[in-house]
């Protein structure tokens, strides 16, 4: 009785359930697999054609005036936020005292929001240091750290010598630009009055650090390299970086400056700028060495910012790009749907939902029929498109495709509390940087904690690696495919987070 009663709710509930699970994550799979092909024959047009910012924008070579001297240099502000960065201040202060500008016509603005006195005071002599050489250098401190970065960002704007400026360089605080920096970049702005933004690719010191480092390398290489491209040449738009990044100061003000309603400052002075008709421009050929988190802890958590943040951002801000009336509805279309819904929001959801949940699910219902298409071709494809990305790393990319497959998870989670504005919505943690890029040994060394074996262990990975590994043996026992290959790797990917064999 209790069998018959089971299979009939199991063929009249369960399984029509199922399906229709499965149903959404194929159409989900359609609109990924689109996304990434559309942006990846961008990205092959402006190889084949050539189409470099230099093409597309005037740029001419500042020179100086015969009559004028170095007048004819703008004003340049380098912002550098930092918050108690012991092991990589001295890189980013250095890196933007060492750019080749007249000196009359650049300030160095330095938003030190250290808590530590000791930090405080080593960035107060490197600040002195550099001002002895006639840098124009200056270092400004809150009372609080209200907003975060994007408050110490605001805070600085509103000082006197700012005006003066008409463009602002912005470098995190591990982030070095090469000497020629402003002279690639600031003449973009300055012989092309629509543009607002000229952002610089990133490029990474500690790549080779281990394993996670690599895997993240992957990543960003391929968001540089397909989404900053394609924006940028098929739209004049796409989500500012945070850093590497030099601003019109107009524009900025048009859209209302920094606000910090979310974790990503950087991505909501963006749209506002981009909702205002101006233009940016990504130039790949320009690259500025940075710092990859090699801590499998420090990278969660820039994972969950970088997840919340737009969600939440696009929870506020929808309504406002569709009532906007200074751009057109197809740019309107662009941001809300490619932007922000495929690439920020349902990518996450489908990348856990679909290859972590409803595939390892898959092994209790044979009757239910996924397409080849979406678990083979179309991931297939797209792997092969982030691999291009980064050449040298292309035989990890199995081990690329489990890790991204166990990050979905955090991503997801921070992207259900940037939309439902969970209590973590706000939670900023400052990436942690271990200078690894640092050469020289002249700062003091802290010691850092010790961890133990139970200290490490991430109990979320370990349960979804626990219920993956199941799925995997009741496959390989009662299964007639062999979706139990992929299921052991990918339980064991999760496992190994799990116990924090990860990173560093």
């Amino acid at each position: 009785m209790k069998t018959m009663w089971w299979r009939e709710m199991r063929s009249l509930l369960i399984v029509p359930m199922f399906k229709c699970l499965v149903a959404i994550c194929l159409v989900i799979s359609l609109l990924v697999f689109v996304e990434s092909l559309y942006m990846n024959i961008v990205v092959i047009y402006v190889k084949l054609f050539k189409r470099k910012p230099e093409k597309i924008y005037k740029w001419e070579a500042v020179q100086e005036d015969m009559e004028l001297g170095n007048q004819n240099f703008p004003m340049v502000l380098v912002q550098i936020p930092m918050y108690n960065e012991r092991e990589v201040f001295q890189l980013s202060i250095g890196a933007a005292c060492r750019l080749i500008w007249p000196l009359e016509r650049l300030i160095v603005q330095v938003l030190d929001d250290s808590t530590d006195p000791t930090i405080m005071e080593m960035v107060n002599i490197e600040c002195g240091k550099w001002a002895t050489k006639g840098i124009n250098i200056k270092c400004e401190r809150r009372d609080n750290r209200n907003g975060y970065k994007a408050g110490a960002l605001k805070q600085g704007m509103r000082h006197s010598y700012v005006k003066t400026c008409t463009y602002i360089a912005i470098f995190d605080a591990d982030f070095q630009p090469e000497p020629d920096y402003l002279q690639r970049t600031v003449p973009f702005l300055i012989h092309n009055s629509e543009l607002a933004l000229v952002q610089a690719r990133w490029k990474f010191v500690n790549a080779k650090k281990c394993l996670m480092t690599r895997m993240q390398e992957m990543s960003l290489n391929y968001h540089f390299t397909a989404e900053q491209e394609s924006g940028s040449t098929r739209h004049a738009f796409f989500g500012f970086n945070g850093t590497a990044g030099v601003w019109r100061l107009e524009a900025m003000e048009e859209a209302g400056g920094w606000k910090d309603r979310t974790t990503v400052e950087d991505m909501d002075l963006a749209v506002r700028v981009g909702l205002h008709g101006w233009k940016f421009v990504f130039v790949n050929d320009v690259a500025v060495k940075s710092e990859l988190p090699s801590q499998f802890k420090a990278f969660r958590f820039q994972q969950h910012r970088w997840s919340c943040g737009p969600a939440n951002l696009f929870r506020k801000m929808t309504m406002e790009i569709i009532r906007n009336k200074r751009v057109t509805i197809w740019k309107k279309f662009y941001v809300i749907y490619s932007f922000f819904f495929v690439r920020k929001i349902i990518v996450h959801f489908f990348t856990f939902f679909f290859y972590c949940f409803i595939l390892p699910m898959s092994v209790f219902f044979p009757e239910v029929n996924i397409p080849t298409w979406s678990t083979v071709y179309f991931p297939f494809m797209i792997t092969l498109f982030n691999a291009i990305a980064t050449p040298r790393s292309f035989y990890l990319v199995i081990f690329w495709v489990l890790f991204e497959n166990v990050m979905a998870m955090h991503r997801t989670k921070g992207t259900f509390i940037g939309l439902l504005e969970g209590g973590r919505v706000n939670e900023w943690v400052v990436t942690e940087k271990l200078g690894d890029a640092l050469e020289t040994k002249l700062l003091p060394q802290v010691r850092k904690p010790r961890y133990g074996f139970l200290d490490r262990i991430n109990s979320k990975e370990m349960m979804v690696g626990i219920y993956i590994l199941c799925c995997a043996s009741y496959n390989l026992v009662f299964g007639k495919t062999l979706l139990y290959i992929y299921l052991y790797m990918q339980a064991l990917a999760f496992i190994i987070a799990g116990i924090g064999f990860v990173g560093t």
